[in-house]
C-alpha cells in the first residue's frame, strides 16, 4: 500500500508540474508565462472595475466557488462564480443545462470582464457555451481543462491551462492547485516565506 500511496502522490505531482500551458493560437508558452498572463489579465479586469467570473460543473463547480472567494478575500480581486442554485435550476429548466453559464454571462458579463472556465473534460456543452458568450460580451477567457489532448475547451482561451490525465481526481486537484498558485505567487509567495496573511475573522 506504501508504494502505491507513494506512487499516486508522484503521479498528482507530475501532472501538476507538467501541465501544458497554450495561447489562443495553440503555441506552448510555458507555466512561468501563462501565470504572468492570467495575473496580468485579473489585475486589469479590477482596475478597469470589471471582475473575474468563475465556471466549472461539479467538481469544478467546487473549486469555481472556491476560488472566487479566495481572489476576492485574499487576492483583493472582485471575483464571483455562477453556482446559485435557483439560476442553474430555472434556466437549466427553461432554456436547457447547455444554457446555464451562457446566459448568466450574458445577463452579468461586460466587456473587459475575465472568464475563468473551468471542466475537467473540456468539453461539456454549457461550458463551451460559456465561453462563447463570453467572448461575444467581449471579455477575455482563461481555460483549465483535462483528459484528452484536443479536448474543445482547450482551444478557446487566451490562456489554456491542460492537465494531461484521465483521472477525475488527478485533473481537479490539478486545476486547484494551477488555480492557487496563479493566486498565491501574486499575493508574493516566496519559499521560505509564507505570502501575506489573511485576516481572520471571528464568527
Amino acid at each position: 500500500m506504501r508504494e502505491r500511496i507513494v506512487a499516486y502522490f508522484d503521479t498528482l505531482a507530475g501532472a501538476i508540474r507538467d501541465s501544458a500551458v497554450t495561447d489562443l493560437s495553440g503555441q506552448d508558452i510555458g507555466l512561468e508565462r501563462g501565470f504572468e498572463i492570467v495575473r496580468g489579465l485579473a489585475h486589469k479586469s479590477h482596475d478597469r472595475g470589471n471582475k473575474l467570473i468563475f465556471i466549472g460543473n461539479g467538481g469544478s463547480q467546487g473549486i469555481s466557488s472556491h476560488l472566487a472567494i479566495d481572489f476576492s478575500k485574499n487576492g483583493g480581486l472582485r471575483a464571483l462564480a455562477f453556482t446559485d442554485a435557483a439560476a442553474l435550476t430555472c434556466l437549466g429548466n427553461d432554456l436547457g443545462y447547455e444554457n446555464v453559464f451562457a446566459k448568466q454571462i450574458e445577463f452579468h458579463a461586460r466587456a473587459g470582464d475575465l472568464l475563468i472556465a473551468i471542466s475537467s473534460s473540456g468539453n461539456s456543452p454549457n461550458i463551451i457555451n460559456g465561453v462563447a458568450a463570453a467572448r461575444s460580451r467581449g471579455c477575455p477567457v482563461v481555460s483549465f481543462s483535462g483528459f484528452k489532448e484536443d479536448n474543445r475547451l482547450r482551444r478557446l482561451g487566451d490562456v489554456n491551462f491542460y492537465v494531461c490525465s484521465p483521472e477525475y481526481g488527478f485533473v481537479e486537484v490539478a486545476h486547484l492547485a494551477l488555480c492557487h498558485a496563479i493566486l498565491d505567487l501574486d499575493m508574493g509567495w516566496t519559499p521560505g516565506r509564507a505570502s501575506k496573511k489573511p485576516e481572520l475573522q471571528k464568527a
